[in-house]
C-alpha cells in the first residue's frame, strides 16, 4: 500500500509540473503573437523642412596672379600653402631686357631735350635778326623781302620748338611705360591670402604679348563660399537671408552653418558659348527637358582650414523648423477629410486599432508634426507587417 501511495503522489506532481509548463508556454505565445501591421511611437523631435542641394566649396576671394611682361621666371619666392600679404614679392622675371629698354627710352628723351635746346638757341638768334631787320626797314636800310624772310624764320623756329615739346612729352611717356614694365618683372601679391596653386615653375619662360600668363593663385581661405546647385523646382522657395548648412563627405556629422547671400538669376551655363561642352546655349538647354540648376551662394568661416577648395557639400537650406514637435512618420497618415485633418490608425492597449482624426503641421516627407489629436507615447499604424518577419510591433 505504501509503495502504491508513493507512486500516486509522484504521478500527481508530474501532471502538475506539465500543466504549469504548458501554461507558461501558452502565455508566452499569446503575449508575443505577431500583429498584422507595423507601428511607430508618437514622440517629440526637431523637424526641419529644407531644400536639398549638392554644392562645392570655393575660396571667398581668389586672385589669379599673372605676368604683364614676358621673360624667364628667375625666382619664385613662395611655395604652396604660404600665407602672403599685399605687396609681398612672389616671383621675379628676367629684368635685363626691360632694364635695357628703359635705358634706351631715357636716352631718346635726352636726345629730344637736346634738340629742343638747340631749337631754343636758333629761335633766339632768329628773333634778334628779325628785330634788326625791323629797325633797318624803318630807316629804309633793308628790303621788305629780307624783313619777311626773317619773320618767317622766327615762326618756323617757334613751330619747331612746339613740336619738340610734344616729342619730349611722348618720350617721357615712353620712359614711364618702360619703367612700369621694369616694375612688372617684380610680381607682388595683390591682396592678403594663401598660395593655393603654382601654375608656372621657376625657369619657365612666359610670353605676355597677347594675354597675361598665370603664375600662381592667391586665395582667402579664412572663409569659404558654397555654391549650391538648386533645381528650378526648388529655387522659387529660396531668398537671401535664409539659414543654410552643409556637411562634407569626410565628416557627415558636422554641420557648417551660414546665411544665403544671393541666388544667381541665371542658370548654370547661361554664358557658355554655342557648342560648349556644358550643353547650353544662351541659358537654354540644347536638349529639351534637361534639368536646369541655379547657384545659391553663402559663406562659412574656415579658421581651422578644415574646408578645402572643391570639396563636395551636401547642402540644406532651411525653409521652416519646429523644435521638439510631437511627430509621427508620414507613412502613418491616412486619408484627408473635409475639415483638413487626416485620419490616423491608433493602436490601443489591448492592441485594438481605432481611427482618429489629427491636425498636422510641418511635413518634411519623412516625419510630420502633429498639432492635435495624439499624445506622446501612443502607437500609430505605419503599414502592414511582413508575415515572414519576426514578431515585433513597435518602432521608434
Amino acid at each position: 500500500m505504501k509503495i502504491l501511495s508513493f507512486r500516486r503522489r509522484h504521478l500527481v506532481v508530474g501532471v502538475a509540473v506539465c500543466a504549469l509548463i504548458l501554461a507558461i508556454a501558452l502565455y508566452q505565445a499569446l503575449s508575443t503573437k505577431s500583429l498584422p501591421y507595423t507601428a511607430a511611437l508618437v514622440e517629440r523631435r526637431d523637424l526641419e523642412l529644407a531644400v536639398l542641394a549638392v554644392g562645392s566649396l570655393q575660396p571667398s576671394q581668389q586672385v589669379k596672379v599673372g605676368a604683364q611682361v614676358g621673360g624667364q621666371i628667375k625666382a619664385l619666392k613662395v611655395k604652396l600653402g604660404d600665407r602672403v600679404i599685399k605687396g609681398q614679392l612672389l616671383a621675379e622675371i628676367d629684368s635685363v631686357p626691360s632694364r635695357n629698354e628703359l635705358r634706351q627710352k631715357i636716352a631718346n628723351e635726352k636726345d629730344v631735350v637736346a634738340q629742343k635746346t638747340e631749337t631754343v638757341a636758333a629761335l633766339a638768334k632768329a628773333e634778334l635778326a628779325l628785330r634788326r631787320q625791323r629797325r633797318l626797314l624803318a630807316i629804309d636800310a633793308s628790303s621788305r623781302q629780307d624783313f619777311e624772310a626773317a619773320r618767317a624764320l622766327v615762326d618756323e623756329q617757334r613751330a619747331r620748338l612746339a613740336a619738340f615739346d610734344a616729342r619730349i612729352e611722348g618720350a617721357h611717356a615712353q620712359v614711364e611705360i618702360a619703367r612700369a614694365k621694369l616694375g612688372y618683372t617684380q610680381i607682388v601679391a595683390p591682396r592678403n591670402g594663401e598660395v593655393v596653386a603654382i601654375v608656372t615653375q621657376e625657369g619657365q619662360t612666359v610670353i605676355a604679348s597677347q594675354q597675361a600668363p598665370e603664375i600662381l593663385r592667391v586665395a582667402d581661405m579664412d572663409a569659404m563660399t558654397v555654391r549650391a546647385q538648386v533645381s528650378e523646382a526648388d529655387v522659387v522657395r529660396l531668398r537671401p537671408g535664409q539659414t543654410a548648412y552643409f556637411t562634407i563627405l569626410s565628416d557627415p556629422d558636422e554641420r557648417y552653418y551660414g546665411k544665403l547671400r544671393a541666388i544667381e538669376p541665371v542658370p548654370q551655363g547661361f554664358l557658355d558659348p554655342p557648342g560648349s561642352t556644358s550643353g547650353t546655349t544662351g541659358g537654354q538647354s540644347s536638349k529639351p527637358g534637361a534639368a536646369v540648376f541655379y547657384n545659391a551662394l553663402f559663406e562659412v568661416p574656415n579658421a581651422d582650414r578644415r574646408l578645402r577648395i572643391s570639396m563636395t557639400a551636401q547642402v540644406s537650406v532651411l525653409i521652416a523648423t519646429v523644435r521638439q514637435a510631437l511627430s509621427i512618420p508620414v507613412a502613418a497618415l491616412g486619408d484627408r477629410i473635409a475639415d483638413g485633418r487626416h485620419l490616423v490608425r491608433v493602436i490601443g492597449r489591448d492592441d485594438r486599432v481605432v481611427e482618429r482624426a489629427v491636425h498636422i503641421g510641418l511635413n518634411n516627407n519623412v516625419n510630420v508634426e502633429v498639432r492635435e489629436g495624439l499624445a506622446q507615447g501612443e502607437r500609430v499604424v505605419t503599414g502592414m507587417a511582413d508575415p515572414e518577419t519576426s514578431t515585433t510591433t513597435s518602432q521608434g
